[in-house]
């Protein structure tokens, strides 16, 4: 069996290795465009931020511990067509030029996503950065030591983790994005505003509810940034704005969403015989609404990737869908986020309830304990919960993994409310924080 992979970071390695350990007399090549394979992207700001030194640590794989497993890993390769029908690969060596084909019986897509690149008067002056890749991160790195004015286009995760990283390093940043909140797509509003609080308290500029129309320089280098309410200095911009699916190569050929999204079934089988697919080149099925969606994240795809392992040759491992499950850390909060918000909800039509705590998240009488705020968000006739949202300066976000679960079983808040959980005075109280949040809604 011949087995071509087209794209090698969370999605494509997860898939190799299972099928490499699955399959060991098949014959696996990867077609890989970087020259580096399985960069948590993911660590970017912590790279820059210096809380990781080591950047090898970001790297989950290599070449070499692929071979170990049979695998030929072609780095610096482009796959420039593919015959569906004949099963033939096009590709083009990207250090020498030469192209060649290459037969598959078995094809795994896996090119990933690339940063949504506007078309902006100036957008090609230097120091105008995309953040997505370990070649990126040092090359952010690099141009940061020189600069003491930063510019971050975009306040979704990425954006916000880098404008605290450049804070930390002591650079002046300005955060942009065209709508009035960050982190928007994960969390309603009583929590972004205390994250923006955070921000704003540390000197970081926000500039909400703005858009870029231009970006201006001398001799070819960026420095300021032109909204349409304002101007701002910079001598680094970075782009943070989202991604799209790699997937141009495939149009016409697979099933897609409109964004260009792969739509494969539950066992990552894509439209035509013998093709799979799996990671941010991929729709999802979001369980909050049964729908198929965009959700790019690394859990998805490590989780897809395995179970194209397991689903190559016979259909044997559903795919259970996702909640969008996310968490991330700002400053002294800990915040995560699963399933639908309040305003995504109503967007989506449904008749929502909303049912909220704030308390010590363990009992007074212990020498210390921090105040969390959870927040659930449940249809109104089914009182099914369709998601739910955490901050707190102790790290708790763990609770949302548990609330994720609660989603894709599709339980309802009067469930919740009477859930087994353990109680331990050095971590919760008697009424465990979802119990208590439940046990309101009623």
């Amino acid at each position: 069996m011949r087995i071509a992979v087209i794209g090698c970071t969370h999605a494509g390695t997860a898939a190799i290795i299972n099928v490499a350990k699955r399959y060991p007399d098949a014959s696996i090549t990867v077609y890989e465009r970087n020259d580096n394979i399985s960069f948590l992207s993911c660590g970017i700001a912590l790279y820059v931020g210096g809380i990781v030194s080591d950047p090898k640590g970001l790297f989950y794989s290599s070449p070499e511990a692929l071979a170990d497993l049979g695998v030929k890993t072609k780095m610096s390769h482009d796959v420039l067509d593919i015959d569906m029908d004949s099963r033939i690969l096009k590709v083009k060596n990207l250090k020498s030029n030469e192209e060649f084909e290459d037969i598959f019986d078995k094809l795994i897509i896996t090119t990933g996503s690339w940063p949504i690149i506007p078309s902006i008067e100036g957008i090609d002056l230097d120091n105008i950065l995309l953040s997505k890749n370990y070649n990126h991160s040092t090359t952010i790195i690099e141009k940061a030591k020189d600069s003491s004015k930063i510019v971050v286009i975009g306040a979704g995760y990425i954006g916000v983790e880098l404008a605290e990283a450049f804070e930390l390093n002591g650079k002046k940043v300005t955060l942009i994005d065209s709508l009035d909140r960050i982190l928007s797509k994960y969390l309603d509003k009583e929590f972004t505003s205390l994250a923006e609080m955070a921000f704003r308290n540390r000197g970081v500029e926000l500039a909400l509810g703005e858009t870029v129309t231009r970006f201006e320089g001398i001799d070819g280098k960026v420095t300021k940034v032109i909204t349409n309410k304002g101007e701002y200095e910079a001598d680094l911009v970075i782009l943070c704005i989202g991604f799209r699916p790699s997937t141009d190569l495939f149009k016409g050929k697979l099933d897609m969403l409109p964004n260009g999204a792969i739509i494969v079934d539950e066992y990552m089988r894509a439209s035509k015989e013998g093709v799979f697919a799996a990671g941010d080149c991929c729709a999802v099925t979001y369980n909050p609404t049964g729908e198929r969606e965009y959700i790019p994240l690394a859990t998805n795809a490590v989780r897809m990737g395995t179970l194209i392992g397991r689903n190559l040759v016979i259909p044997t491992t559903k795919y259970l869908g996702t909640q969008g499950t996310s968490g991330i850390k700002i400053y002294e909060y800990n915040i995560a986020s699963t399933g639908l918000t309040e305003e995504a909800a109503k967007k989506a039509g449904y008749g929502i309830k909303i049912t909220s705590v704030t308390d010590n998240y363990r009992p007074e009488f212990m020498p210390s304990f921090d105040a969390v705020t959870i927040k659930i968000i449940y249809e109104t006739n089914t009182e099914i919960i369709l998601g739910a949202q955490i901050i707190s300066k102790t790290d708790l976000t763990q609770l949302i993994n548990t609330m994720s679960v609660v989603i894709q079983n599709e339980m309802t808040i009067d469930e919740l409310a009477f859930l087994d959980f353990f109680f331990q005075p050095h971590f919760n109280k008697p009424w465990n924080l979802l119990n208590l949040a439940a046990l309101n809604a009623k």
